[in-house]
């Protein structure tokens, strides 16, 4: 049972509004009063000018109005059936018994104006301007649906247990020219029930900003919960996306892991979610995204590359999340299995947890399933130019302490046979091994780890990264979708703690451009700068910060970069810099201890952070927390 909503579209990477709009925590209590008022006037008329009124009805319980007629604007949607009802003609308005006309718009005056003299006497005529925001919340008063006026963004905030969250980022706004930008924040219970609601104001330089669990709860004098924080940047300029990190961390010391935002736009389907080990359990938190409930059924898993789907037989309220364990549906099933989510737009990019015997906890994320790709052989004629083509980076942590496995993970329903190899790099950029994974059916689940390719010889310099690249040898008539992912594990063997991370492949570093590559987040392609988020921990005299960063190059360019790693405090002001130069197709793994001074890891303070710039290339990096001798972090870094 999927939403039929538009949430995203992937031809002009834009998110639609609408749904967003009518589904702001806010909005819907104010939804919530305006149905039940008209309900109790009597019959309804609604009137369609726009095409919103089937995404309303799916967000929102039309079942409690009578509704006497449908009305449409375009004449080539008369006949068609619209909530049960056959759309008429905007023209047959003065022939409806209803008492009121609601109009399924905003910014929806002038098509009200249009039919005011239509109506019946008597007959109310109301549009969802009625339910709008405040002005003081919105960025652009003139244009509703501005997708800045929806800068949202939900969070996984948990505080229960001895383990605490913690949502880190910085106001990459004002970089933009934004000004007075402030949170308005609501924090829901597991049952979509609210336990807080608060404003944040951000400053007007690029400030840091944390949300802790702990402190949140010690604010409210909340109990232990697990929940949602719906987030909405007020005054948003640049992007309408909130990005950020979430942080675990305990009251024990191995109790440290972190994962990355929720992606606003809940997808229909999502993909790279693990089978447990042996002695783990594999939690996914589901967090409606919407405030309507979620029937129980209508979310599912099937193995990858599998028809059957089990279903997950629980409801979840409106704003509500609920723990999904992927055993109590396959009990059979072991890493590296790996299962798809039917997600039916419902949630939005889950996280999952993975508890190691009674102790261990590990956080990450699964990745949004695109459903609109085809296999496109040009990305294999493409690759004559474009050298190695789509480059999926990943470190691989020092091999005398840890583990590193990479499994690649279908991340779209068009790749169904996938030709892949993987190549292992010292941090000099010198290769060191190369795997062929020949043709990769869907239902495959292989892993491999890179101490293994190098044959026990090891790395020069003791770590380094693995790129997963596609291999047209070993599958000339096998044409990929250019949506190439991969699910990342690193395990420490002297601790036993563990950290998952996944992302997908682009094209780096080369002029000439394909399909939207090399990707840029701030305009047209080719992307070739860095500008990433490193955030500094929770403690900064216990836990040390950590960085991988990755120099991919898909074609030879500069031989070094020129990065200047700048150490940023809370509220946005530069307290040092440090030069990096990392070769071309290498990686450097380097700690914020080891970088810069005590004293200015000081100032910097618990919402400092680094961004790491340069103008000459474009870096991929991972970012993470270490406790020695107790626990680490890791997950791929957002930029902004």
């Amino acid at each position: 049972m999927a939403l039929k909503i538009d949430t995203f579209s992937n031809q002009n990477g834009r998110g639609f509004s609408f749904f967003k709009a009518v589904g702001h925590p806010l909005t819907a209590e104010a939804l919530d009063a305006l149905l039940t008022r008209l309900a109790g006037l009597g019959p309804v008329a609604l009137y369609d000018p726009m095409g919103h009124l089937g995404t309303l009805a799916e967000l929102h319980d039309l079942g409690r109005l009578t509704v006497a007629d449908v009305f449409v604007q375009a004449i080539e949607r008369i006949g068609e059936d619209i909530l049960g009802h056959p759309a008429r003609p905007v023209t047959e308005l003065p022939t409806t018994t209803a008492r009121s006309v609601l109009v399924a718009g905003f910014d929806a005056g002038r098509a009200a104006d249009h039919i005011r003299h239509l109506l019946p006497a008597g007959v109310e005529l109301v549009t969802l301007d009625a339910v709008r925001l405040p002005d003081a919340m919105l960025t652009n008063r003139r244009n509703y649906l501005d997708p800045l006026n929806f800068a949202t963004n939900h969070g996984f905030l948990r505080d229960a247990g001895g383990r605490h969250t913690r949502l880190v980022t910085a106001n990459y706004w004002a970089g933009y020219g934004g000004t007075g930008l402030r949170l308005w924040l609501r924090l829901f219970d597991a049952d979509g029930g609210v336990l807080a609601t608060w404003e944040q104001p951000l400053g007007d330089g690029v400030s840091g900003i944390v949300i802790d669990s702990a402190e949140v709860r010690r604010r409210f004098g909340l109990g232990e919960f697990t929940g949602t924080l719906f987030v909405h940047a007020i005054g948003a300029r640049g992007h309408d996306v909130v990005k950020y990190a979430v942080d675990t961390y305990g009251d024990a010391e191995d109790e440290l892991s972190c994962t990355h935002d929720a992606n606003a736009w809940p997808a229909d389907l999502y993909a790279g979610l693990p089978a447990p080990k042996d002695g783990e359990r594999v939690t996914l938190w589901l967090q409606n995204a919407h405030p309507s409930p979620v029937p129980a059924g209508a979310i599912g898993l099937n193995l990858m590359g599998r028809d059957e789907i089990r279903p997950f037989d629980e409801a979840i309220p409106g704003f509500g999340c609920r723990a999904l364990d992927p055993a109590a549906l396959f009990p059979d099933e072991r890493w590296p299995a790996q299962f798809e989510l039917q997600a039916g737009k419902h949630v939005v990019r889950p996280r999952y947890e993975i508890l190691a015997g009674n102790r261990r906890n590990r956080i990450a994320h699964v990745n949004v399933e695109r459903v609109d790709l085809k296999p496109d052989p040009r990305i294999a004629e493409a690759s004559r130019h474009l050298g190695k083509g789509w480059v999926l980076p990943a470190p691989i942590l020092p091999l005398d302490r840890y583990r590193s496995f990479a499994l690649p993970t279908p991340m779209s329903t068009a790749q169904t046979r996938l030709p892949l190899q993987a190549v292992v790099y010292d941090a000099d950029g010198i290769e060191a091994a190369r795997h062929r994974f020949g043709v990769l059916a869907r239902s495959d689940s292989v892993a491999i780890e890179a101490g293994a390719l190098v044959n026990g010889s090891g790395l020069p310099s003791g770590y380094g990264h693995l790129e997963l690249i596609y291999d047209f040898e070993a599958g000339a008539n096998d044409a990929p979708d250019g949506w190439l992912h991969g699910l990342f594990r690193y395990e420490d063997t002297r601790t036993g703690h563990a950290a998952d991370t996944s992302f997908g492949g682009h094209v780096f570093n080369g002029v000439l451009t394909f399909k939207g590559e090399p990707q840029s987040y701030g305009g047209p392609p080719p992307g070739l700068s860095t500008r990433l988020f490193l955030r500094l921990g929770h403690d900064l005299e216990r836990v040390d910060t950590l960085c991988h960063l990755i120099y991919p190059a898909s074609t030879p360019w500069h031989a070094v970069s020129a990065t200047d790693l700048i150490l940023t405090s809370a509220d946005g002001e530069t307290i040092a810099h440090a030069p990096l130069a990392i070769p071309c197709g290498g990686s450097r793994l380097w700690r914020a201890s080891e970088t810069f001074a005590a004293e200015d890891l000081a100032r910097a303070g618990g919402g400092g952070y680094v961004l790491i710039r340069d103008t000459t290339c474009r870096l991929f990096g991972y970012h993470g927390l270490i406790r020695d001798g107790a626990a680490f972090s890791l997950d791929h870094m957002f930029g902004f």
